[in-house]
């Protein structure tokens, strides 16, 4: 299954903070600075906090999976290795391939998502002109800030995960910081007046609101499963692993929470309705200075970076099992000899990142939705395999166990397919005809490597 030798192994360095951090870090990107305000006016105050309460945990569910799974295969490439040893090679190659579009899309949108923030604090940074794509026209200077940010991550990356791992907590303590100041505002200028309405109408018009919003949060907790991506890499007891992922969700939870707490308080219900930036206008509302709208849009880069580092991670991490396991060329197997990082997995990703401001903003949205839809039938594999293992390996150990029972992983996959059919044309999140486009050509080349790949059947000799 490895060709690895005692002196080819990936470091394990990442403690505690790290894993927090990468993990939290991965599902607190730009969203919750755009967002907030549209999910108070769907949901109301309390409907919004309704809906990321149960949102959360449904998404606490496909991470229980993951922690039972990875406690007990604490191997790099996570859903890999769990689909491989439950549902075969082919189903591994599915989950495998299908979350990789996922981390790609967001690697590469990051790329785009930086510059276009950086727009909010430096308006008139635009220059030098170059072309249009799909209504959007991409200058220069926007180009090269995504570029330049690119080239920082992919070079943090390759020269080693303590790096890469130093920026996120650096990172992640200056977002939680934000979080704090926001928190703070609430006490200083938040009015108990704005919270109205609590919820968005009458019965049915309030439960819509509040199922509008649920349906968004699973999307926005994408990336606590960087954690079974670099298993290999940290150093802590299997158990520890498992109950890390599901505090990381419960953080990401509380967060949101906060967020929305923040802007009802900070912006009326007719505010909302005129802001693009609810969250940054809502902050320097509640201090009374554009100073705090502008430190939070800070705020939005470093979950920007953080997640950009979190998916840099976990993408090259997935690349690389698969090409250890023959699904992928063998050269993405290729770790550094210095860094002990998938080193070739990482230029490649790095590069797709590097071209992606070239393609403006609108390209890359639909990239991203795309992506979406390969994790959902990622998450739906891996709590089919942790359905699989109850089953037929009972004895195998899981130092995290998830229940006693199989109701958490058949809450997991109903939740997975639930979420899966948002996807489908006519449905709030339905994909359109530029998204499945990509789906289909990312497909197709995945059905070129299925052909050619041959993969022997998962060795267990080593677990």
């Amino acid at each position: 299954m490895s060709g690895r030798d005692g002196g080819e192994n990936l470091v394990r360095v990442l403690g505690r903070a790290d894993v927090l951090a990468l993990a939290f870090g991965a599902m607190i990107g730009f969203g919750w600075v755009v967002l907030a305000g549209s999910w108070l006016l769907d949901a109301g105050s309390f409907g919004a906090i309704l809906a990321f309460l149960l949102g959360g945990t449904l998404v606490v569910f496909v991470g229980l999976t993951y922690s039972e799974l990875v406690s007990a295969m604490p191997k790099v490439g996570g859903e890999h290795h769990y689909a491989w040893r439950a549902l075969g090679s082919k189903a591994a190659f599915v989950a495998s391939w299908g979350i990789g579009l996922g981390y790609v899309s967001v690697v590469a949108f990051e790329a785009v998502a930086l510059p276009t923030t950086l727009e909010y604090i430096l308006p008139d940074f635009k220059t030098g002109f170059l072309w249009t794509v799909a209504g959007y026209d991409v200058y220069l200077s926007w180009v090269a800030i995504g570029v330049v940010g690119a080239v920082a991550i992919t070079a943090l990356n390759y020269f080693g995960i303590r790096p890469a791992a130093v920026f996120q907590t650096i990172a992640v303590l200056f977002l939680l910081g934000v979080g704090a100041l926001l928190l703070i505002g609430v006490f200083v200028g938040g009015e108990a007046a704005n919270f109205r309405p609590f919820f968005a109408g009458d019965f049915s018009v309030s439960v819509a609101g509040i199922l509008a919003v649920v349906i968004a949060t699973p999307f926005l907790f994408v990336g606590f499963d960087v954690i079974p991506q670099s298993a290999e890499e940290i150093n802590l007891p299997y158990r520890q692993i498992g109950a890390l992922l599901v505090v990381s969700v419960l953080m990401a939870s509380a967060w949101y929470i906060l967020i929305i707490v923040g802007v009802g308080s900070g912006m009326s219900q007719g505010q909302l309705e005129e802001t693009s930036l609810a969250t940054a206008d809502a902050i320097g509302n509640l201090f009374g200075s554009a100073f705090f709208s502008n430190l939070l849009i800070l705020g939005g880069v470093a979950g920007i970076l953080t997640s950009w580092n979190s998916f840099m991670v976990g993408g090259s991490r997935i690349f690389y099992a698969m090409a250890e396991s023959g699904m992928l060329p063998r050269w993405l197997g290729r770790l550094h000899p210095k860094y002990r990082t998938p080193s070739n997995a990482i230029l490649l990703i790095g590069g797709l990142s590097v071209l992606a401001p070239f393609f403006g903003d609108s390209a890359l949205g639909w990239l991203v939705n795309a992506g979406g839809l390969g994790i959902v039938i990622a998450y739906f594999l891996v709590a089919l395999s942790f359905l699989f293992l109850r089953r037929n390996e009972p004895e195998m150990e899981r130092p995290f166990r998830a229940g006693r029972g199989p109701a958490i992983g058949i809450i997991a996959a109903v939740l997975s397919v639930g979420i899966a059919v948002q996807y489908l044309p006519g449905m709030p999140a339905g994909l359109g005809a530029p998204e499945w486009v990509i789906v289909g050509v990312w497909s197709v080349v995945g059905l070129v490597f299925l052909l050619l790949m041959d993969v022997p059947e998962y060795d267990r000799s080593g677990d």
